[in-house]
């Protein structure tokens, strides 16, 4: 059920070496105090390496914020309060509202585990009967907002004449209890929530929207920030793959993870484990040109996810124009995935 993740795994091992003298001169000195951000969702490995002090391990000192949904976070970022984040697509709301950021790493493909949800007794069976929903729960500058950009597209109707309400999934239950929607697009945990309350999932991302899904959840960081500690972005990744390699050997680590940190029952985050972790992209394809995850590949890969989000945010008016090419690849940054992988070797 859990297939191996070769790339978070293999390296590991051997990048022991190289982050060793991080380790060691992390114990002479202070560690880095920072502000992480990220809202409530299945970030399996930044949880496990809270738990297990990774980040300790390698002289960092987080402090963390969590939020509802990607998008309140942009206020943190805006303000400089926040120095690294990790979310869904809020990255490409900051960069369409000149947020500078550098994306460091995927988190996860949330997409995996996103879907429409909703009510049986709606007769809403698919995205087809989407039309008939009085209310539709789709929170702005979210992956959900643009999944309903192409699900309207997809049904030939405009995006403003489907009623699209502005809440977020972890209020999804009593809207869909009171009857104020009858449909939503969730991401997980909460699609899995959702399913085990009695709800339907209809169709899953892959299912509407383009190159298999359009929802990267990434680690990112401010660029001054990651420039004044050079060895931050390094330091995460090899956190990031000690993390999912601990996991890989113990799923009941990110499992309780999920318990712990977004409140979920066990079997939920089991289902959304189960769904969810094997997709995870690994470093191998985030650095690999052909890979649909690909960081590497200019207008393809990430990139081309970052350009498809951008012009449905814009659609949706969350953004003023999509993304230009130049800004997309300005805030795609491999470099730190490459030298870990080049050190494990």
């Amino acid at each position: 059920m859990f297939r191996m993740l070769k790339t978070f795994v293999a390296p590991v091992l051997a990048a022991m070496a190289l982050s060793a003298p991080l380790a060691a001169s992390a114990q002479s000195a202070a560690p880095l105090k920072f502000k992480w951000g990220l809202p409530s969702a299945d970030y399996y490995a930044v949880y496990v390496a809270r738990d297990q002090g990774l980040f300790k391990e390698a002289g960092l000192d987080p402090e963390f914020f969590s939020f509802a949904s990607g998008a309140p976070l942009l206020a943190g970022l805006k303000s400089e309060s926040l120095d690294v984040i990790t979310t869904g697509l809020a990255t490409v709301f900051a960069l369409g509202q000149n947020i500078p950021l550098k994306m460091i790493y995927w988190e996860l493909d949330h997409a995996a585990a996103e879907g429409l949800v909703v009510d049986p007794k709606s007769g809403i069976k698919s995205v087809a009967d989407l039309p008939k929903a009085k209310a539709i729960g789709a929170p702005s500058g979210t992956c959900a907002q643009v999944s309903m950009v192409f699900i309207a597209k997809k049904l030939g109707v405009k995006y403003n004449d489907l009623s699209i309400v502005n809440i977020a999934p972890p209020l999804y239950g009593n809207a869909f209890a009171s009857g104020a929607i009858q449909a939503g697009i969730a991401w997980s945990p909460y699609s899995a929530s959702l399913e085990a309350s009695g709800y339907k999932i209809a169709n899953w991302a892959p299912e509407y929207t383009p190159e298999g899904g359009v929802c990267p959840g990434m680690t990112a960081g401010r660029p001054d920030f990651l420039a004044k500690h050079p060895d931050l972005g390094l330091k995460l990744v090899q956190i990031k793959a000690r993390a999912m390699e601990m996991i890989q050997k113990n799923p009941q680590l990110g499992i309780d993870a999920l318990v712990k940190y977004v409140g979920v029952p066990k079997e939920v985050a089991k289902a959304s484990f189960e769904r969810e972790f094997s997709r995870i992209p690994t470093l191998e394809q985030q650095v690999d040109p052909k890979s649909p995850f690909s960081m590497t590949a200019p207008g393809r890969g990430l990139a081309l996810k970052f350009k498809l989000a951008s012009e449905a945010l814009a659609a949706g008016g969350s953004i003023p124009a999509p993304l230009t090419d130049k800004v997309i690849a300005d805030a795609i940054d491999p470099s730190y995935i490459l030298r870990y992988l080049k050190g494990s070797k």
